[in-house]
């Protein structure tokens, strides 16, 4: 391909109907939020979360493809940290993409080539919403539990050093061999 420029991408529909995307029974005062790449986290949360203030709006999607799909959960973890109580339920999806390649010029003789790729990438749509959803529905998550309650017991740690090691109950402590008198290439 280092031959080729690319000249336009053309997408194609995503994985549903228009306007909700795979999720087709969705009330109308649901926000739709279409994450891009490029998207600033703080920007999208923002509005999520004045949006989902509102009492009339009951749900929010959270949709991505490519390289934004990562950025759709962040998204989509952090308002519900924010907001306790959120049902969601995530689908997978494919976008058929086709770029347009057309060849450098390499000569009066030889006129450009142009070269179609058709591509599948993958994205995800999340819904979350304030009302119950089917358990049923493949995908779904019911909601976690609230940032006042209590969470599971932990071990207490002890801090260490960097040149602490870690020792069992009741096994010996490794000791670390001494560097030796030749070895003086060592830095600090």
């Amino acid at each position: 391909m280092e031959n080729f420029r690319k000249v336009r991408s053309e997408e194609g529909p995503e994985g549903g109907g228009a306007g909700a995307g795979p999720f087709a029974d969705l009330a109308p005062g649901a926000v739709h939020m279409r994450v891009k790449e490029g998207s600033k986290i703080r920007n999208l949360l923002a509005f999520a979360t004045a949006s989902m203030a509102q009492p009339t709006t009951r749900a929010i999607v959270f949709s991505g493809c490519g390289r934004a799909a990562t950025k759709t959960v962040t998204c989509a973890e952090i308002l519900k940290r924010r907001l306790a109580g959120l049902h969601q339920v995530t689908r997978l999806r494919y976008r058929s993409v086709r770029e347009v390649w057309q060849s450098l010029p390499s000569g009066p003789d030889h006129p450009p080539a142009s070269l179609s790729v058709l591509k599948n990438v993958p994205g995800l749509a999340i819904l979350l919403s304030k009302d119950a959803l089917d358990p049923r529905q493949p995908g779904y998550q019911p909601p976690g539990p609230h940032p006042g309650s209590p969470s599971p017991p932990t071990t207490p740690t002890a801090k260490r050093g960097l040149g602490d090691t870690v020792a069992e109950e009741g096994a010996p402590k490794r000791s670390q061999p001494e560097p030796e008198a030749g070895d003086e290439n060592h830095t600090a």
